[in-house]
């Protein structure tokens, strides 16, 4: 069992009483303040900073593929692996325009991808299976995908990180996550079906459809949360919530990314209450059931840019805005120390 770990109040405190000895009028910073603040109490410090980025991709082909739900052939998970591992990716990229470590670990393809250099290869399966027809994941499998996310962890902290990023990539994985949220949730499956890599409105239609008919026969176990995230998960869906939980364990900040790892966080704050206390939420992405998983978790997103794409791309446009809160809370002048007056 996961416990949570307790941030530290007084830093907390001594965050939020000087802010408002800052040289601007209280809550002129809107969120940047608030999420100084949480820092400040997650890193146990009067003065935090995001400086060292940790960014952990989890990939894994999914079953459910085979019901028609994605715009794009389960080919392109093995070759976006390799793209990750070859710095050709979006993830890529942003990991190395924010100096970021970034770590590629694929779970389980189904093409057979282990000789490429570059990826952390903990190959659990084929994929997953097809939840429409049985569960995602044996129990063996899905505990070995969350001790992944767990040991990525471990090593962000020997690393010496300050904030750890989790992202995703599997065909088909919008589709995992929508059939999870919908069972957390008790929601419909046509409220959060989205069109994922490209759906037009007959390709959501049938998603939804396709996820309706899961919750279907996996309802016998509706109530139990690792019960759902192991009947219709993912491999890289069950990693990121091992590293939601452990990140919350240990005391590490997370900047969770889009749907897909949103809905994993969900997933660790239903299996330990309290352990979203740990997150913050670059942003709302553009698929539909997105806005209704962050109201469940009373999430309030940094950013809103219609993306869509995953692999932590939207986290990772954040961190800036981050380390600008950060620094305005460290480095600017007191109403003191500038000889302001501050209207007392």
């Amino acid at each position: 069992m996961f416990k949570v770990k307790t941030q530290d109040e007084a830093m907390r405190a001594a965050a939020v009483a000087r802010q408002g000895q800052l040289t601007k009028p209280p809550g002129a910073l809107g969120a940047l303040e608030g999420v100084a603040i949480r820092l400040a109490a997650m890193q146990g410090v009067a003065r935090p900073q995001v400086d060292r980025v940790w960014i952990a991709v989890f990939a894994g082909d999914h079953g459910v593929a085979a019901e028609g739900v994605s715009a794009f052939p389960q080919a392109v998970t093995a070759e976006m692996v390799k793209n990750f591992a070859r710095g050709g990716a979006a993830i890529s990229v942003a990991a190395r325009a924010i100096g970021a470590s970034l770590e590629v670990v694929n779970l389980g393809t189904v093409v057979d991808i282990s000789s490429v250099p570059g990826v952390l290869h903990l190959r659990l399966g084929a994929g997953t299976a097809n939840f429409t027809q049985t569960a995602a994941m044996t129990d063996a499998q899905c505990a070995a995908a969350m001790a992944a996310g767990c040991e990525s962890v471990v090593r962000a902290q020997a690393a010496g990180m300050q904030l750890y990023i989790g992202g995703e990539m599997g065909i088909a994985n919008t589709t995992s996550a929508a059939a999870v949220a919908c069972a957390l949730l008790q929601e419909r499956p046509e409220r959060l079906a989205g069109p994922g890599t490209g759906l037009d409105a007959a390709g959501v239609t049938h998603k939804a459809e396709v996820i309706a008919r899961a919750l279907a026969l996996h309802q016998a176990s509706a109530a139990v949360p690792l019960e759902i995230l192991r009947r219709l998960g993912g491999f890289e869906i069950a990693a990121l919530t091992g590293a939601y939980l452990a990140c919350a364990e240990q005391g590490l900040s997370v900047l969770i990314d889009g749907f897909i790892s949103t809905v994993a966080a969900l997933a660790a704050e239903r299996l330990a209450p309290g352990a979203a206390a740990w997150f913050i939420y670059a942003h709302t992405s553009a698929e539909p059931g997105h806005a209704r998983v962050l109201a469940a978790l009373a999430a309030q997103p940094l950013l809103g840019l219609g993306m869509r794409l995953g692999e932590a791309s939207g986290a990772a446009v954040a961190v800036p805005l981050l380390r600008l809160a950060c620094a305005l809370h460290n480095e600017m002048a007191t109403f003191a120390e500038a000889g302001v007056s501050d209207g007392h």
